[in-house]
């Protein structure tokens, strides 16, 4: 057994969130959030570049349920690498109501792969954030884009916005549906309207393969804790522009988060002032996920 110690400066995820004055449409999807643990149980990778608290799967369950949600989608964090075990361990247990974005290497046989996909994996993510990785898996990518192609799954994509003028063509290029992290991580101290964000704007207009996630206000506001309302209007225009490639997660346990811990409550409340209307929250919160995760 291996004891594993959490970063003195990485805050615990909220241990007593408020109850949501918005009531999500029954049958609603997390369609980002994470399994860490436990340490002694499903050890971290050596090679993280982060060491977290315990986040358990029952815990994920119960905060699912007070925040009135039905299903999640748990995303492998680069805390445990390549070692899918807490994923897949999570996703048989959540008997159908979960499925699960597994993190890779090129060395992957096409076994591990069927069966991940059995276990209810249905996309691999790549991280391109240049201080959470010792090298930006291009190779890796391309190979298993090809691969998981036959599966149906999914690239999920993590970078800043910074760098997207230099991983715009790599982008592009790539076969299967894509799934941007947190849209882009645009810097929201600039105009929703100028050339920075308009370039997140035009991959996703001339790229319909390539869907958005509208979350972490937390990570992005510069406002801090008091309402994420300089983060409102980037995912507003993108659940308006792009309606049918839209998705919305909590991100618990919020990893690596250092400022402040959010209240996944108050999370939840921002939802319908990015969708503003019943159709567009119904959109993004069921009929979307349930298309790309559940295959309805």
């Amino acid at each position: 057994m291996t004891n594993f110690k959490a970063d003195t400066d990485w805050l615990n995820w909220h241990k007593a969130p408020s109850k949501p004055s918005y009531v999500p449409p029954k049958g609603a999807v997390d369609a980002h959030c994470h399994v860490f643990g436990p340490g002694d149980q499903f050890p971290f990778a050596p090679e993280r570049k982060y060491t977290p608290c315990d986040a358990s799967k029952k815990q994920l369950w119960q905060l699912r349920d007070f925040l009135r949600f039905s299903r999640n989608v748990i995303v492998q964090a680069t805390c445990h690498g390549a070692d899918n075990s807490a994923l897949v361990d999570a996703l048989e247990s959540s008997r159908g109501m979960a499925r699960g974005v597994a993190t890779v290497k090129a060395s992957v046989t096409d076994e591990e792969l069927q069966e991940l996909h059995d276990a209810g994996v249905r996309g691999v993510r790549f991280n391109f954030v240049k201080r959470l990785v010792d090298s930006l898996p291009f190779d890796d990518l391309r190979q298993i884009a090809t691969r998981i192609k036959a599966l149906g799954w999914h690239i999920v994509i993590y970078f800043e916005s910074e760098d997207l003028p230099e991983l715009y063509d790599f982008f592009t290029s790539l076969p299967t549906t894509l799934v941007v992290d947190h849209m882009g991580r645009p810097d929201v101290s600039k105009s929703v309207d100028g050339p920075e964000f308009a370039l997140f704007i035009k991959l996703l207009s001339e790229n319909p393969n390539i869907w958005s996630k509208v979350s972490c206000p937390e990570r992005l506001s510069l406002d801090g804790p008091s309402g994420y309302q300089d983060v409102i209007p980037f995912a507003r225009k993108i659940v308006e522009s792009f309606p049918d490639r839209v998705l919305w997660g909590t991100d618990w346990p919020h990893p690596n988060m250092k400022s402040h811990m959010p209240n996944d409550g108050h999370l939840v409340d921002i939802i319908p002032q990015i969708a503003v209307t019943e159709s567009l929250q119904h959109q993004l919160l069921i009929d979307n996920p349930m298309r790309l995760y559940w295959g309805v």
